[in-house]
């Protein structure tokens, strides 16, 4: 790296290799094997260089066979345009592509798209992409805006943001990749703001054609000039700008859901948690001191709610906002003492914090020359995209926090404010020791933090789950829960049925609620989720308690506490419960690129009536969860082609058609698929090393379909090294038979005690 005089990095330098960006990187030039696309693909048309264009293009053209490259099966690189910006989500990728699983994936011999339809322009603005699209194709993903499920016919900004439910794509989790109804994904490798349009732009057309019919009478009220209209002639566009070039990758299928698990594999597949990551994490009020803590640690535990995790909110700290991550001895005087008690009950221990560093921090002097040049909140914004700055960073953390047994954090503030009019972030114009502007910082920033965090964990050989407030593109090996602060609870359901388009995990979560039944329908969502998390950062009671933020922080129970405490366990519960078919279903997310949690449309594409809900979701291979809201007596579930159960009542159905369903807000509809072995546990109230779950096969259908549980340590990532056993299901004539296989030989996970026929 160049430095100024002063020994400092200069912070105009930037990388002109991709190898310079970082230990914790992939990098992209590390794709193996690559092999041109074949020798009969016809360029577009050929490259036209012009100095004096009317348009303002620099240069602009179709594609040539030199321009595209099959990487891995079924996936293809295209170059559009001049050179690439070396700076690029693949640069930073958390681990590599998984060849092998790829090349398990339904074969696709070439590229779903038409190569001849593609162009480029490029223009003092930046490059731009024209990408084929027809008229009947629906377009998802593209990341986290809770505000939007189907993309088709919209102007998606890939920038992010704290407010993800804003219907202009900025959000917590933007991610610069799409997915088609069609079978196909496309992957923009930039961590430039993308604008991309899908489908509402019209090129001027050809002599022979029309842009759009024309208007049958003349237009004159505001509804009917500003209304949708539906093109003759869709055109998908990707305009990124001030890049000069850029590099997408195109998912072949054959079908949406296939298209997904090869980008997700491509990412490196999909993160597994920690067995007790999967239990139910408690977070308590942001300066409740430790003795406060305990006590109510213990109540907890004395009145069997079910939780593993428990999360300490900003007043661990001495300084917040900016942070100076040093304990603060007033609220925790012993802070080792108080962590090894915690622990002595079971509880898992979760930190927050927030990257920006206060002057009174230890590590301040020695981030300052390897942080960006604008503060926020008169804190440091370090530079993670520094090999310098993850040193500090990690041997300040292992000091204060996993050396101590500290298992997992929380990471706060790492997005961005694009249009508020006072934002507090960093401006984009701030310049990096990397040589990252604050545009692309901000893109990658909260990905980069969380790679930094999770190193001192795998150098010990421990699996985290932790929470995060933004990521971006090839997320799916990082082990953070996207949360946020907004708390619509409509809003908080289409994200959980988003998540599983771009590798990401989505986390509602239970704070106050407006009454007991918001409470137990929030509840009811937040058990279907990557963590099912109650955060009680602004309440000293917890909500089955008092759901009044007011009254609890003035100690006031409710006077109906102990029943609402007996629906909220039974719904805990059924989370436990889950938990063996839950970790099955993330292990197959690592080793098959299959989201664990996902929308209708990936499971039936072809399904007309799929492609539009966004508040019912599978839940595994298996379980579709159909949540009523707060205020719903009723509501209208789709049942896809086929036989499905009723969870509770084991009841049938027919699918393939609307059904009214209604229940009591203690009970939360779910349909499971005929032809499944449903494992269920008997629900424990925490997770240890030890931990054995007692599993009933619940048997629905004649002729089910075999189910594999995985068996590992639960903590470390030895089973990446083989030390796993896959238990095989299987029901045939009326009998159920267990078959264990592997190299795992700790304590026993999974005892399976009965079959039970639905």
């Amino acid at each position: 790296m160049e430095k100024q005089s002063n020994g400092k990095p200069s912070g105009t330098t930037l990388f002109t290799r991709r190898k310079a960006l970082g230990t914790l990187a992939v990098l992209a030039a590390s794709l193996e094997s690559v092999v041109p696309v074949k020798a009969g693909v016809q360029p577009a048309r050929a490259a036209e260089f012009t100095e004096n264009d009317p348009y303002g293009r620099i240069a602009s053209g179709g594609l040539s066979p030199n321009d595209i490259t099959q990487v891995y099966p079924g996936i293809w690189k295209i170059h559009f345009g001049g050179p690439s910006e070396a700076v690029t989500p693949l640069a930073f990728r958390t681990a590599g592509a998984d060849r092998a699983a790829i090349g398990a994936l339904p074969e696709v011999s070439a590229i779903p798209l038409d190569i001849a339809a593609m162009s480029w322009t490029v223009s003092a603005r930046g490059v731009s992409l024209q990408m084929p699209m027809t008229t009947e194709e629906h377009i998802y993903g593209l990341g986290l805006d809770t505000e939007i499920f189907d993309m088709t016919g919209r102007r998606a900004i890939c920038c992010p943001s704290d407010q993800p439910q804003d219907k202009m794509n900025y959000s917590h989790a933007p991610v610069p990749f799409y997915v088609s109804s069609r079978g196909y994904g496309v992957f923009v490798d930039t961590a430039r703001y993308a604008w991309i349009y899908t489908g509402n732009v019209a090129p001027v057309a050809d002599s022979s054609e029309t842009a759009s019919p024309a208007p049958a009478k003349a237009v004159l009220s505001a509804r009917e000039l500003y209304q949708p209209r539906t093109l003759t002639r869709k055109t998908m566009m990707i305009d990124v700008h001030p890049s000069r070039g850029v590099d997408i990758y195109i998912f072949g299928g054959p079908t949406l859901r296939a298209a997904v698990q090869r980008y997700n594999l491509f990412s490196g597949g999909g993160a597994v948690p920690p067995l007790w990551g999967l239990g139910v994490h408690f977070r308590s009020a942001s300066q409740m001191p430790a003795e406060h803590i305990l006590a109510l640690a213990q109540r907890i535990r004395r009145e069997r709610m079910p939780f593993t995790i428990w999360g300490l909110e900003p007043g661990w700290q001495s300084h917040t906002y900016p942070c100076s991550f040093v304990w603060n001895k007033k609220n925790f005087p012993n802070p080792d003492k108080f962590i090894q008690e915690m622990k002595g009950m079971h509880y898992h221990m979760n930190l927050w914090e927030h990257a920006f560093t206060s002057s009174v921090s230890p590590m301040f002097k020695k981030l300052k020359p390897w942080s960006g040049n604008y503060l926020v909140w008169g804190g440091l914004v370090p530079d993670f995209a520094s090999p310098q700055t993850r040193k500090i960073w990690i041997d300040h953390h292992e000091r204060i926090m996993f050396s101590k047994g500290v298992d997992g954090v929380k990471l706060d503030e790492c997005d961005n404010q694009p249009y508020r009019a006072h934002p507090w972030s960093f401006p984009e114009a701030s310049v990096f020791p990397s040589g990252l502007d604050g545009e692309l910082m901000h893109s990658l920033f909260g990905a980069l933090y969380q790679q930094t965090m999770m190193e001192p964990l795998t150098r010990r050989n421990l699996r985290t789950w932790g929470l995060v407030r933004d990521t971006y593109a090839l997320a799916a090996p990082l082990p953070y829960m996207v949360y946020s602060d907004s708390y619509d609870l409509g809003c908080y359901l289409r994200g959980v049925c988003k998540q599983g388009f771009c590798g990401l995990l989505w986390d509602p979560e239970v704070r106050q609620a407006s009454s007991v039944e918001d409470l137990y329908r929030r509840t009811q969502l937040v058990i279907f989720s990557p963590m099912a998390v109650v955060d009680c950062w602004y309440m000293n009671l917890p909500p089955w308690l008092q759901v009044n933020r007011a009254k609890s922080n003035a100690g006031q129970l409710m006077s109906d506490h102990q029943t609402v405490t007996q629906v909220v366990r039974k719904l805990l519960e059924l989370r436990m419960s889950l938990i063996p078919y839950l970790y099955a279903a993330f292990n197959e997310y690592r080793l098959t690129g299959m989201p664990p949690i996902r929308a209708m449309v990936m499971d039936w594409p072809q399904d007309p009536k799929t492609r539009a809900i966004d508040d019912q979701f599978m839940f595994g291979p298996a379980i579709m969860v159909a949540p009523l809201l707060t205020g719903q007596s009723t509501r209208r579930v789709y049942l896809p082609h086929g036989t499905w159960y009723d969870f509770s009542t084991h009841q049938q159905y027919k699918g393939g058609r609307w059904l009214t369903i209604s229940r009591p807000s203690e009970e939360v509809p779910m349909f499971v698929k005929s032809d499944t072995l449903l494992p269920l546990a008997r629900p424990v109230e925490y997770i240890t090393p030890e931990t054995c779950f007692d599993v009933t096969v619940h048997v629905f259908g004649e002729s089910p379909e075999p189910i594999t549980l995985y068996e590992d340590d639960g903590m470390t990532y030895d089973f990446q090294k083989g030390k796993q056993n896959r238990i095989a299901i299987t029901w045939a004539q009326g009998h159920g038979k267990v078959q264990k296989s592997g190299a795992y030989g700790g304590p026993v996970r999974y005892k399976i005690t009965a079959f039970q026929q639905a």
